[in-house]
């Protein structure tokens, strides 16, 4: 079974993802800022990310940076989900090593566009 870091400091956030991802089969792992999820990726990297740009301790954006340089941390499939809608902050998100960019509020049709466009589905 394919896993997904969920990572988003909102817990309702993660449950609405966790419904999603679960019924494209997806097994999910829940980590609320960046620090957890770069903890559970070096234990052991998830095939996808959906990531929070805005978290406290280490927001998204460091996060990734981490993750990149990780052995293998070039493979987990990144999908930035977030608020933050300006050119400048998705161009910065695609540069810093994203494979794609999301939106909130999102819903189970925007989030299956995205990961067939990445390849998970």
């Amino acid at each position: 079974m394919r896993s997904c870091l969920v990572v988003d400091d909102s817990s309702v956030v993660r449950k609405i993802a966790r419904r999603i991802l679960e019924a494209m089969d997806f097994e999910i792992i829940e980590a609320e800022d960046g620090e957890k999820a770069l903890e559970l990726c070096q234990r052991g990297l998830p095939d996808a990310v959906l990531l929070d740009w805005n978290m406290p301790v280490m927001d998204g954006y460091d996060f990734l940076g981490h993750l990149r340089r990780l052995p293998g941390g070039d493979a987990p499939k990144v999908v930035f989900c977030t608020t933050e809608n300006d050119v400048a902050h998705i161009a910065r998100a695609l540069h810093a090593g994203a494979n794609e960019y999301i939106m909130k509020p999102f819903d189970k049709d925007i989030v299956t566009a995205k990961f067939q466009e990445v390849g998970l589905i």
